[in-house]
């Protein structure tokens, strides 16, 4: 084999590995409500979840494109496969210190994060930080604010059209409900997670010679990339479910949906119309934050929230150090 093909090899792998931890990672992003509220069980919820990721990821390809022919511009040769290598391992490597914690944190911006912080040690590689910053940061401050407001709106909505409603139907109907809103989430959180895995493949089959468009995505790509993040799905993350389910406010079955709802709108919309490359981390977050504020403030844990928030800050420049450090490691490699 040639050393442009083992490079290549070699950061498909990395990659999947990237899938799989964000699937477990972020399976409470889908799931957790319903689980909270007893709308589903675990183990039926993670396989809807599954499925959800699994179909989702075949509708984010204006999010892969983003990724992959976007954010930075790496030195030719088999060099920048050790840049994209060290990029993904440094948000691998994010990922797993804060599922140990369980805490919430993105798995896109640790991606992002990778890639910039690998992209600067190397000789001749350029951050595009328009990109960057459009892409990026102003989704990453936007999304929670909005998904905080509608989370917000939309449990008033439903506050006011029940208002007369019985409380044990109720609870019954928004069970069932969930159903439908947690398979809304999973397929969202398809199109944004596997697509980004997506745009490192293309990034790499592009840099290493292999093919000529750093847009086309081979047909393989989408299926080795949603069946590994359905994988990790299935595979659980239960300390973030605990986190997201529980600990940032007692959920019931109508607040399970207005979240999931107000969540998957918010996806749908940024990966279908704007192709931009939002947290669902910070999007399911935030509508939780926003329906628990409903009920009182203090109903919201924001001792827990703001652990959380504080979370979400330092991943981008925390991934960013891991994967410089790991550049410096792997750069005889390649």
């Amino acid at each position: 084999m040639t050393p442009e093909l083992i490079a290549v090899l070699a950061v498909i792998a990395v990659a999947m590995a990237f899938d799989y931890t964000n699937g477990f990672h972020d399976a409470a992003n889908a799931i957790a409500t319903s689980i909270s509220t007893r709308a589903l069980t675990p183990r039926i919820a993670l396989a809807l979840a599954a499925v959800g990721n699994f179909v989702g990821a075949h509708f984010g390809a204006g999010v892969a494109k983003t990724v992959g022919d976007g954010l930075v511009t790496l030195p030719t040769g088999v060099e920048s496969l050790g840049v994209v290598f060290a990029g993904v391992l440094g948000a691998i490597i994010w990922n797993l210190i804060t599922w140990y914690f369980g805490l919430p944190s993105s798995s896109s911006h640790a991606l992002f994060g990778g890639l910039v912080g690998a992209t600067l040690f190397a000789a001749d590689g350029i951050v595009q930080w328009g990109t960057i910053i459009e892409k990026v940061l102003i989704p990453m401050v936007l999304s929670p604010v909005v998904g905080l407001i509608l989370g917000f709106l939309m449990m008033l909505a439903i506050m006011w059209l029940f208002r007369k409603g019985q409380p044990g139907k109720l609870s019954r109907g928004f069970r069932w409900a969930q159903t439908a809103s947690a398979a809304a989430m999973s397929v969202g959180h398809g199109m944004q997670d596997a697509a980004k895995t997506m745009g490192i493949i293309v990034l790499a089959l592009y840099t290493g010679g292999f093919q000529e468009s750093k847009t086309h995505i081979p047909g393989w790509v989408f299926w080795t990339s949603a069946a590994m993040l359905a994988a990790g799905t299935y595979a659980g993350g239960w300390r973030i479910i605990r986190t997201l389910g529980r600990k940032i406010i007692d959920l019931g079955p109508a607040e399970g949906f207005a979240a999931e709802t107000v969540a998957s709108a918010v996806l749908y919309f940024n990966a279908l119309v704007l192709k931009a490359p939002i947290s669902t981390t910070h999007t399911i977050t935030s509508a939780i934050m926003g329906v628990g504020a409903t009920k009182r403030l203090s109903a919201v844990r924001w001792n827990v929230a703001g652990n959380i928030v504080i979370a979400w800050i330092i991943t981008f420049p925390a991934a960013a150090a891991i994967a410089c450090l790991a550049y410096l490691l792997v750069r005889p490699l390649f």
